[in-house]
């Protein structure tokens, strides 16, 4: 073990995190991403000794900042860890110190700098009516930010329903005329959908990028296929009760207790791909199905319009 490994691990004691409960993690995050068990070393490794920072710029558009907030809660790596050790993070508006005029040439300048090479993260969904005037960020419309710089990028990816596919924003009627990036712009990108994400899917992504040299398999929706190839209804704890027909029709009730099935309730987890089941959030702890709410689809395109109205069935 080498110096820099020595160094982490001992940030994860001093966290209260053993090396044991660390590995444990990189073998879920392995399994996750679909790598052999084989890989556990070397994922490990991207943690405790990464030997490349590939440089991040990270936009913001129409949103909420919620995506943000989901990677901040984000463990093994912590977000210090993962914006000082493992990515070069050259502009994120939530977290960065700069602010005005210092902050719009720190994006300037590392676009500048890392043409071609950098990751773009996009969250939040682009405003596209009326030439976009329906978002600015320092005098320049969302869909002038973005054009200018997610073409740039080695690859960009879009972080929560919003960037993915629209979100809220391009719920009826949309008058701001919002779509994902990649509608927006008519480029590729990888979509990492979610309100908000799960972060280990991000996480995975990177890690993914960083092993393989690239990133990992889409599905028809560029979704990583290592989250998003199942639905939440396919790998759900509560199936069994669908099948012997037990179900919730109402919350507090006695069947909500013993775990029966939340189809009565409008759960969309038949229609809905995503690895929430086994993943979980807070660092697996829980999800929504397991505290007793049905799912709401917020992984699928238009879902504000196609899922609604929420805890009735469809």
């Amino acid at each position: 073990m080498d110096k820099q490994e020595k160094e982490f691990y001992g940030k994860l004691e001093a966290k209260g995190v053993s090396r044991r409960d660390f590995m444990k993690y990189c073998s879920a995050l392995t399994a996750t991403i679909g790598l052999s068990a084989s890989y556990v070393p070397k994922v490990a490794e991207v943690f405790a000794a990464p030997k490349q920072r590939p440089p991040v710029v990270w936009l913001h558009f129409g949103e909420c900042t919620g995506c943000t907030e989901a990677v901040l809660r984000t463990m093994y790596p912590w977000i210090d860890e993962l914006v000082l050790d493992i990515l070069s993070i050259e502009y994120q508006e939530t977290i960065m110190a700069a602010a005005g005029e210092q902050a719009e040439q720190n994006l300037h300048d590392a676009v500048k700098k890392y043409e071609g090479k950098f990751i773009c993260i996009v969250e939040g969904a682009v405003a596209t009516a009326y030439d976009g005037a329906y978002g600015k960020v320092a005098g320049r419309t969302f869909l002038e930010i973005a054009k200018e710089n997610c073409p740039k990028a080695a690859a960009v990816i879009c972080l929560g329903t919003c960037s993915s596919f629209g979100g809220v924003q391009a719920a009826k009627p949309n008058p701001g005329g919002y779509k994902g990036v990649g509608d927006a712009l008519g480029i590729k990108t990888l979509n990492i959908p979610g309100c908000p994400p799960n972060p280990v899917n991000l996480i995975g992504t990177v890690v993914n990028y960083l092993l393989m040299g690239k990133l990992p398999a889409l599905d028809n929706l560029h979704r990583p296929m290592f989250a998003f190839a199942k639905t939440i209804h396919d790998q759900c704890p509560r199936r069994s009760h669908f099948e012997q027909g037990e179900f919730v029709t109402t919350f507090g009730s006695d069947e909500a207790a013993r775990g029966y099935c939340l189809y009565k309730l409008g759960c969309r987890g038949p229609e809905t791909y995503n690895n929430c089941p086994t993943a979980k959030f807070h660092g697996g702890t829980s999800w929504p199905i397991q505290a007793g709410h049905p799912c709401l689809g917020c992984s699928e395109p238009d879902f504000w319009d196609k899922m609604t109205p929420f805890y009735e069935e469809k």
